[in-house]
């Protein structure tokens, strides 16, 4: 599948003016949303007070295995999923994150779905959108100004340069801004110190805005955020310097939900955009909550793996919001299985009984650990033209030898109708199986401990490796009323291990943590494990090179 299939896809579709589809399908009125155009909207967070009395929907959680080159399709499914129960005449709204350009531009791609399992208007989600990533990146670089300028000015509380904590960001990958000196010039210009830039999908202030309840928690969590110490070591925070006020303004418009539509005309809301592999990887708790209000059945996705993004989705988010999940699909391709297995990328599309074999640990590792959070399972093989009837039942058999329902899904070809036979099998598991979710950890465990029970519970790992420097930081947070935060750790997705290389279900590994963060506002503990950057770098051939506009004002080259 093609990028440009994609987008000649999503451009051959006539799109439906917005504010319709919001009046037929949500039973919203026009005068209900703030227009961008014709064919998006945001919806207001005081319609939240007015639905205040509609039951809950029922949550659907889509993760995947551990992501390969050869894709696994887990924004597709959840896209195709959604449009597949509408098919099915269940009311469904699917609730994703929003695309950083940094994947765009880089190497992975849009997160608009694919095939006629979209997301629309793809070219502008997947760009500027409704300026959302914007108003986060000019909210957290604010707070870093205000700090720079409480800094020269001498103000109380004095911040220590050496240790200032809060970095700016950026949502375009650029690996020679990880480390950089600020305030040269002489004193006019501040204070020398080093710097960090972040990707804005891995600021505390993406995290916050999808983590906040309402304005008033919003405004909170901001100023609760860490930005350095003093000289005697006590922690600054941003309302210490009046920063969350401006902060807040900032992220009001980018705080309502965008509504758009798939490529069927069905309602999608797509808001906030978090990465999974170093920050918790779920959409906004606002636009999950409006969405349970406004349909009978809500699809949702967490980033990466099920051992990154399901785990927070479970372990924060859920911890955090009140959400329980009632199904999670667990996305798989057959090519991706077998590159878990040893097989070569170049005959992916031979069949390999072997490799596949050898790769399916992978997949049943993380049916595993969905079942430790007590909440049912089903697997949906995101199908290709070359996937064989005997790759299929050796798949099928392994998820049945689990407990676990296996369906092919091929959404990707023919939309909802393609994912008709999952729509039914999810239906199926939501309203006759009573979930009995639980997150994997208290809250009074020990920070270390936690770091500990996410590593050999859901990685596989023998023991996790803390430098005394690092636990010294665990048992300080602890000392100062912080011990209670959940922990996320920022790993790579490409592995159960910290190691990249290493594909399927390894054992006999240890989790290194060489550094840890508090996230003040967004209320967890980060903590980074092997080499993963919170900036990360374009690739040897970017994808921004094949990017432009063609003669007709259209954008060609994106996926």
């Amino acid at each position: 599948m093609s990028s440009s299939l994609n987008l000649d896809i999503a451009n051959r579709i006539e799109l439906r003016p917005i504010a319709k589809i919001a009046q037929d399908t949500l039973g919203l009125n026009p005068d209900d949303l703030e227009l961008f155009g014709k064919h998006k909207a945001k919806i207001p967070l005081s319609m939240m007070e007015s639905l205040s009395g509609k039951p809950d929907g029922k949550l659907i959680l889509v993760t995947a295995i551990s992501p390969t080159k050869a894709g696994e399709g887990k924004t597709t499914t959840s896209i195709g999923l959604a449009d597949g129960m509408n098919h099915i005449g269940a009311k469904t709204l699917v609730a994703i994150r929003e695309p950083s350009l940094g994947p765009c531009f880089g190497m992975k791609g849009g997160a608009c779905g694919g095939g006629y399992a979209q997301v629309a208007p793809m070219t502008d989600i997947n760009l500027h959108f409704t300026g959302d990533f914007h108003a986060i990146t000019a909210a957290h670089n604010l707070l870093a100004a205000m700090v720079s300028n409480h800094l020269h000015w001498g103000h109380k509380p004095q911040i220590d340069p050496r240790r200032v904590t809060w970095g700016r960001v950026q949502d375009v990958n650029d690996r020679s801004l990880r480390s950089i000196i600020t305030g040269l010039g002489g004193t006019a210009n501040g204070y020398a110190r080093e710097g960090r830039f972040d990707i804005t999908a891995a600021s505390e202030v993406m995290a916050i805005l999808c983590l906040a309840s309402d304005m008033k928690d919003l405004e909170r969590r901001l100023g609760n955020i860490k930005v350095g110490r003093t000289v005697d070591k006590d922690m600054v925070f941003a309302r210490h310097i009046n920063a969350h006020g401006a902060m807040t303004a900032l992220l009001k418009e980018a705080f309502n939900p965008n509504l758009v539509q798939t490529l069927e005309h069905n309602p999608a809301l797509v808001h906030g955009g978090p990465f999974a592999n170093i920050a918790h990887g779920c959409n906004s708790v606002v636009a999950t909550k409006l969405a349970l209000k406004l349909a009978d059945y809500v699809v949702t996705e967490a980033g990466f793996g099920a051992d990154l993004g399901a785990e927070k989705f479970f372990n924060i988010k859920c911890r955090k919001a009140g959400l329980t999940p009632a199904c999670v699909v667990v996305v798989a391709t057959v090519k991706a299985l077998k590159l878990h297995g040893g097989a070569q990328e170049q005959a992916l599309g031979d069949e390999d009984l072997m490799a596949l074999k050898a790769g399916l640990p992978n997949l049943l590792r993380h049916l595993e650990n969905v079942k430790k959070f007590g909440v049912p399972s089903v697997v949906a093989i995101n199908q290709f033209t070359h996937d064989t009837t005997a790759e299929l039942e050796l798949v099928e058999r392994s998820c049945q030898d689990l407990g676990v329902r296996m369906v092919v899904s091929n959404h990707w070809a023919h939309g909802g109708k393609g994912a008709a036979d999952l729509a039914e099998a999810v239906r199926h598991i939501v309203d006759s199986e009573s979930s009995k979710f639980s997150v994997l950890y208290p809250d009074d465990l020990p920070l270390a401990e936690k770091i500990r029970t996410v590593a050999q519970k859901i990685y596989g790992a023998d023991d996790v490796q803390i430098p005394n420097t690092v636990q010294s930081r665990l048992t300080e947070l602890e000392r100062n009323g912080y011990g209670h935060f959940p922990v996320c750790l920022a790993k790579t997705q490409y592995s159960f291990s910290t190691d990249p290389t290493v594909k399927g279900a390894p054992t006999g590994f240890t989790v290194s943590v060489r550094e840890v963060r508090l996230a003040m506002g967004a209320e967890f503990v980060v903590a980074m494990t092997g080499d993963i950057m919170t900036m990360p770098g374009l690739p040897r051939v970017p994808a921004a090179e094949a990017i432009g506009v063609d003669d007709d004002g259209r954008i060609v080259g994106l996926f």
